[in-house]
């Protein structure tokens, strides 16, 4: 099934595409996805010929995983969500360790984490234990962090903020600018859902914030909100 997968998945590359999303997703040496290998493949396509390959087991998922080109990697995730939905409690438990174990070497790009994390690490986590989520936030590994930061979006969509704000004040001067985006975007989320609680959270933390963080936590706030924030 692995080859089969990753046959249809060749038969849809585009070469133009490949060049574009290399340099959209920083594959050059020394960015954060350096070494990454597109083939220029649409996700909508992605996903497609991923649901055709829903029943291949673990093991061959990990196959993917351990896939050099991108998009490969993208199907394995996609498949891995959906037998995660499907499992059992022991299935979803070997999943999620699973992952855990492919953060650094496989789950590498900004796009293969929110894809994924919140759906497997967020879900598994929401009537357990979290104190791996702060192992995570506390890594010197930028794709741990931004899982950390990233599967609580499975929490704030239940309403459930404490995690989010526990963390994001461990990451919330972190130097790289993937991590101020994902701390930003958990913000503006929980204030979708509760605009009382972010602005309490930015009012102590807007004046000390990386600027990203900030601009992407008061996106979808009136004009006047903004040019408050701004302005200090």
């Amino acid at each position: 099934m692995v080859k089969g997968l990753i046959l249809e998945l060749k038969k849809e590359a585009n070469k133009n595409q490949a060049k574009i999303l290399s340099g959209f997703f920083k594959t050059g040496k020394g960015q954060y996805g350096e070494g990454d290998v597109f083939w220029g493949i649409k996700v909508p396509t992605i996903r497609a010929i991923a649901r055709k390959f829903i029943e291949m087991s673990i093991k061959e998922v990990q196959l993917l995983l351990d896939c050099d080109i991108h998009e490969v990697r993208f199907a394995g995730l996609t498949i891995l969500i959906r037998k995660y939905e499907k499992g059992d409690e022991k299935e979803k438990k070997k999943i999620f360790n699973l992952y855990l174990k492919n953060i650094k070497k496989n789950i590498n790009n900004w796009d293969l984490v929110d894809l994924s994390c919140p759906q497997i690490i967020g879900s598994f986590l929401f009537n357990q234990d979290r104190d791996i989520l702060y192992k995570l936030a506390r890594s010197n590994n930028l794709w741990e962090k931004r899982v950390a930061m990233i599967s609580t979006f499975y929490f704030i969509k239940r309403n459930d903020f404490k995690d989010s704000l526990s963390l994001a004040k461990i990451l919330l001067n972190d130097k790289h600018d993937l991590i101020n985006k994902a701390v930003g975007w958990m913000l503006r989320e929980i204030g979708k859902r509760n605009i009382d609680i972010e602005k309490d959270f930015l009012f102590l933390y807007y004046n000390t914030m990386p600027r990203t963080t900030l601009r992407y936590a008061i996106e979808k706030m009136n004009e006047e909100e903004r040019k408050f924030f701004l302005s200090k």
